[in-house]
């Protein structure tokens, strides 16, 4: 008797525990789970061990994807990428297969900690969710649509519609005309954060001797960033060329 008393105990304090945090993992990972350093790609793909992983049930904005807000365009793909990068860290990550797709990636949930990133996204407004193939986040996405968050803090396609080449309107291109060439480059995101070859982070400003003939592989850790202060955060130093 007992025994079922304290099973119904854990099960309200559980249900609860999940209520005020949506996008806590939903379930235990898998014992065959995949699990490492997460290296981000995109706002909704990770690659561990060499292998891709495309979120489960959610879609975040293309890499190369513009939204509009605050009066002027920025890099919401790029902003998305950095959302999760900055998120993971360098913790490790699990990840829980629940399909393929024909890129050969593994369609899955994956969790840091106790966190359902894939959730995490959807609700911090980075992605939305991919009613196509589960609703499984659509509580998450009413959520951060309320609260303005993300990419619902302004004017935006949805990813699968940008990727059949449909961009924002015409009036959200207008609105931008008056921009100065500071806040064009603050969007752009022009200071590019480069990893040496014996692991240090440096990044390089426009005008910076080596900027021109950097290159950044998104795919090796490298990343864009808006500001010095944001790169500093994140644990990069300035060149000193």
């Amino acid at each position: 008797m007992w025994g079922c008393v304290f099973a119904l105990l854990f099960a309200s304090q559980s249900l609860s525990l999940t209520s005020n945090a949506p996008f806590l993992a939903r379930s235990a990972v898998a014992a065959d789970a995949i699990k490492g350093q997460a290296t981000v790609i995109d706002g909704d793909t990770i690659e561990i061990h060499g292998q891709r992983f495309r979120l489960h049930g959610i879609d975040a904005p293309e890499s190369k994807q513009t939204c509009f807000a605050g009066g002027k365009n920025y890099r919401c793909g790029q902003q998305a990428a950095l959302a999760l990068s900055d998120k993971i860290n360098r913790k490790l990550v699990s990840c829980d297969e629940r399909d393929r797709d024909r890129y050969k990636r593994i369609v899955a949930v994956c969790s840091s900690g106790s966190v359902d990133l894939n959730g995490w996204m959807v609700f911090q407004g980075w992605a939305v969710a991919y009613r196509r193939y589960s609703k499984d986040y659509v509580g998450e996405e009413e959520t951060a649509k309320a609260q303005g968050v993300g990419i619902w803090r302004g004017e935006f396609v949805l990813p699968w519609d940008w990727r059949r080449g449909k961009r924002l309107s015409a009036s959200s291109a207008e609105k931008t005309r008056g921009e100065t060439q500071e806040e064009k480059e603050q969007a752009e995101c022009l200071i590019k954060g480069n990893i040496s070859r014996s692991g240090e982070r440096i990044y390089h400003v426009p005008g910076g001797q080596n900027y021109s003939r950097t290159k950044i592989t998104v795919s090796k850790g490298e990343r864009m960033f808006c500001s010095e202060g944001e790169a500093r955060a994140a644990g990069w130093r300035r060149s000193f060329r």
